[in-house]
């Protein structure tokens, strides 16, 4: 399977005055990859604040203003990515919807569209610092793991992807290539999601694609800023990159794009030096349930003199 993750450039209020000019972007992006021979892309996290640049100054600058004028668009956003999707013959992440559930609250969900138009989702499950301060957003409650041209895959929406558990259930469940539409505004950030995405790729023999957001934002108090390279990852093993890149953007590249072999990956494995997926099982004895704070054993010098003293 090919597939493009892109290092998405935050648009201006002057460039996306409307829906349109958002529907032209997002056809103009999404067309590249498709030139590319992308069979899937992966756009980044919280692409749909970018649609606050459509709105008034004071509107797109109150983050809640802009959580609820959103809503508004969310109907043609899934025609939008739908048609997209059909045109382009292209499976898309389109990277994370803030979407109203009710009593002023919010959920981060990416959506997956497939050729046919058809979509699913995967609500973020875990809140980050920012979306805990934001005091509107709410997590998930449902793991899913996805069909996408013939590959089972995942989807862990920034901050989740730095957790192992809910990520090795979605590999048990068949997963083979984790989906991680991030948005970092620090290098801070931006290194513990890479971390995150690496980490997992070595915990469960697995591709990670990587989609990040670009470019300075002033009028966003989301995406004013951003960070990171948008990366393909691999296990670092035999026959795979010793440092697990696949492919990364650099500089002014949109997109990085690599074809993930899901059987040559599944055939390093009677080479490799490690198979951490398969010893994940052994993680799990008594004797790490709890760990016990221990003394230091006195040293062999001291153990000697206090026998030749008493005797």
């Amino acid at each position: 399977m090919k597939v493009a993750v892109a290092k998405y450039v935050i648009g201006t209020p002057v460039e996306l005055p409307d829906f349109a000019a958002f529907a032209d972007k997002q056809a103009q992006w999404l067309g590249e990859a498709r030139a590319a021979g992308a069979q899937l892309a992966v756009l980044p996290e919280y692409l749909s604040l970018e649609l606050g640049a459509t709105f008034d100054a004071a509107t797109h600058g109150d983050l809640h203003a802009c959580l609820a004028a959103t809503q508004a668009y969310h109907g043609a956003w899934l025609e939008l990515f739908g048609l997209l999707a059909r045109e382009l013959r292209l499976h898309i992440v389109a990277g994370s919807f803030l979407l109203a559930t009710g009593r002023g609250r919010y959920r981060n969900r990416s959506y997956a569209f497939a050729p046919d138009g058809s979509h699913a989702w995967q609500d973020k499950l875990r809140l980050d610092g920012f979306e805990k301060q934001a005091g509107v957003i709410e997590p998930g409650d449902a793991l899913k793991v996805l069909e996408i041209a013939g590959v089972r895959a995942g989807i862990a929406a920034g901050y989740d992807s730095e957790f192992p558990l809910p990520v090795r259930a979605q590999c048990e469940a068949g997963a083979r290539l984790l989906l991680v539409p991030s948005c970092t505004g620090s290098d801070a950030a931006a290194t513990r999601v890479r971390v995150g995405c690496m980490a997992r790729a070595l915990e469960n023999r697995c591709f990670v694609a990587q989609a990040v957001s670009a470019g300075v934002a002033p009028w966003s108090p989301v995406l004013d800023v951003g960070t990171g390279e948008a990366a393909l990852i691999a296990p670092m093993d035999v026959g795979l990159p010793c440092d697990g890149m696949l492919v990364q953007t650099r500089g002014q590249q949109r997109w990085a794009t690599a074809t993930l072999d899901f059987a040559a990956l599944e055939a390093t494995r009677g080479q490799a030096q490690v198979l951490n997926d398969r010893d994940w099982a052994s993680q799990y004895f008594p004797s790490v349930a709890r760990a016990r704070v221990v003394p230091f054993d006195a040293p062999a010098a001291a153990v000697a003199g206090a026998r030749s003293v008493v005797m």
